[in-house]
This record gives structure tokens, sequence and C-alpha cells, in this order.
């Protein structure tokens, strides 16, 4: 028998969030469907069953932003935790950087003074007093690193942000931030959240190894490719026209995180991802989630579900056991293409840097989940 790749047991497996004491779910349920304002998404009552079941099932990491479904998706959160009471049990996380309307050049982005602003709204809207979990949503390229981590630092000394994280940044951005806050007694970065899939890898070339490396969580977004691994799409067809969904909805957006091409590619990822779902009698979404939520540097893998059958299916990613000979296929389908420099780190190489003798000892950024 194969042996299979290391499991999470269940929801309620929680992991501390980086270099800090906080834990959290493998799972984080990620509220961008929340609302029905950008022409998709669960109305406000689905979206509370959704929430309310997620808790129930010992889930504890919420994540929002303040932009998702235009405020909507912070409202009914704060709704909810409120009405039930369920606040401190939460780790509330939510987002800064996206501009709510045009006009205003200091109503986005990364400086202070948005930051301030966002802040207010999104507390207003949640209907609490702190964030436990607060994001950097994009890097804007303007404003100095020194400003960001500064006035996120200030918040948390106020008592109005627990913990800091950023989003969407190039890895050098990560790399200098977490440098700054050592050097400078300022807030250290607690997590990244990034897109990470079978289909989309990149992050498995700087990221994750700085992530390790500096001592901060990885979240994932987008764990089945904003779709594509779902089981809804096929080379030859999908069960409904490929402009249902998610993904169909926002191939005509500017978003380049939603333009997700029918690539070659992709499909034969698909098709290996398909083989060996049906090998283990298990969902294709269940597979690509659980080879997410077990790499290495992954704490907390984000989750979106718009129906209740979407979020159970989802939760029975945990049960799922991938033996080791299906994962390496899953592995090697999308591995990234080998580019400079990286081809220098390759055991080969190596090698010539050790004269040909052997050192058994794996890099100290390839550690496996504990």
């Amino acid at each position: 028998m194969t042996e299979p790749t290391s499991r999470i047991a269940s929801l309620a497996d929680y992991s501390l969030l980086g270099r800090t004491g906080l834990r959290v779910s493998p799972l984080c349920l990620g509220t961008m469907t929340f609302g029905t304002e950008w022409g998709w998404g669960a109305p406000e009552a689905t979206s509370r069953a959704i929430l309310a079941a997620y808790l129930e099932a010992g889930g504890n990491f919420v994540d929002t932003a303040d932009g998702y479904t235009n405020g909507s998706s912070e409202t009914i959160i704060g709704t909810h935790l409120k009405e039930t009471g369920t606040r401190d049990r939460v780790v509330l996380a939510t987002k800064f950087a996206f501009s709510p309307g045009p006009g205003d050049p200091n109503a986005g982005g990364n400086a202070r003074k948005n930051i301030y602003r966002a802040l207010e709204g999104s507390l207003r809207r949640l209907q609490t007093d702190y964030i436990d979990l607060y994001w950097l949503h994009a890097w804007d390229g303007l404003t100095p690193v020194e400003e960001v981590i500064g006035t996120l630092t200030d918040l948390v000394r106020a008592g109005k942000v627990r913990y800091i994280g950023l989003s969407d940044v190039p890895a050098w951005y990560v790399a200098r931030a977490q440098t700054l806050a050592e050097c400078r007694n300022l807030e250290r970065i607690a997590a990244l959240q990034l897109e990470y899939s079978l289909v989309e890898r990149n992050i498995e070339r700087e990221h994750i190894p700085a992530a390790i490396e500096l001592g901060l969580g990885v979240c994932p977004w987008s764990p089945l490719g904003s779709g594509l691994l779902s089981g809804k799409y096929s080379r030859h067809g999908a069960a409904g026209a490929r402009g249902e969904g998610r993904l169909g909805a926002l191939q005509t957006s500017e978003n380049p995180a939603f333009l997700k091409l029918f690539s070659e590619r992709n499909w034969e990822i698909v098709e290996v991802l398909t083989q060996v779902a049906q090998e283990l009698g298990r969902p294709m979404a269940q597979v690509a989630l659980q080879w997410v939520a077990t790499r290495p540097g992954v704490t907390s893998t984000i989750i979106g579900a718009t129906t209740m059958e979407q979020l159970a299916t989802n939760l029975r990613a945990l049960e799922l056991e991938i033996p080791s000979a299906l994962a390496a296929r899953l592995e090697t389908a999308g591995r990234p293409e080998l580019v400079h420099p990286y081809h220098y780190f390759e055991p080969g190489m190596r090698s010539m840097q050790t004269g040909g003798t052997a050192v058994h000892a794996e890099p100290r950024w390839y550690r496996k989940r504990r």
C-alpha cells in the first residue's frame, strides 16, 4: 500500500498562523460570494446559513474585504456575528486597498490616509471595534513600505487590529517589509494571502520559500482555479455553458486574476485531476482542495460557497487522503516551468557546490506542514 500524504483531520485541527499564537482552521471561509451586488453570489439568508454551518462545523477563520460585493459581505458578516453573539470566537479578517469609487486618488491604495479611511468603514460595517487580521489587499507600487508597516503597527498598538498580513504583493516586498519590522521593532507580518492551485503555482518559486524562512503563514485563495478545477468544465464542453458561474461571469472583467483562459496546459492538468479523482472516488473539488491544503508552507486555505451543498462538499475535502503516487501525478502535472535562476538550485547544480559529495538535508524552505 502506498503511503498517504500528510492529512488534516478536521476543520477543528487548528494551526498557528505564522510565528504568532493565533489558532486558525485549516480551511478559511472566504466571503466574496456573500451578497448579490456583483451579479453572482448568495443572498443574505443563504450567506448567513453558510457562515453558521461553517462555525458549527468547528471553523473559526472568516475572510472578507471592504470591497466585496460593494461592502455587503462585511455587513452580512457583522450582522450575523452580532445577532448570534459569536464575534469573539471568530478570527475575523478583512482587507484594504481598492477604491470604493472614482474621483478621489486617496480613497484607495496603501497610503496611511486610505488605511485609516478603509479601517473605519470596515469596523462600522462589521459592527466590531477590532479586526483580528488586517490584510493589505494588493500592492499599489507607490507607497513606501515603511509607511505601510508603520501605519499598521500604529493600528495594532491602538488596539484596532490584532495581526497584519499582506496579499498579492511581490516576494521582495514581503522580505523587505518583514526585515524592516524585525530591525525597527515594528509589527511583524503574520501571513500571506496569494492565489495558489494546481493551475496557478508561481508562488512556489519565491513567496512560499520566503514565507517559511520569515515565519509567515500562507493562506491560498482560489484553490479551485476560479472554478476551473471544480468539475464543471472540461475540454470538450461543460456541465452547462462555459459562461456560467464565477469563471464565466468574470471572463470579460479587467481583473487578471480571473482571466482564466481555457488553455491547453490547464486542460491537461484538469484531465490528470479528473483521473485521480476517479481513482479515489471523490469529487474533483475535494481532491484539488486537499492538495493545496497540505502543501509546504500552507496554513489555511480559503474556500468559498454560494450554496450549502458547495460548502459541505468543500469541507469534506479534509476527510480525504491522497496516496503518494497519486499526489505525485498531481504535482508533476502543474509543476512551474524551471527558469533562470532556479535551475541553479536543482540537485545536479548543487552538487557542483559540494564537490560532488552528498549532503543529506532538505533546503530549509521545503518543510512539510506540521
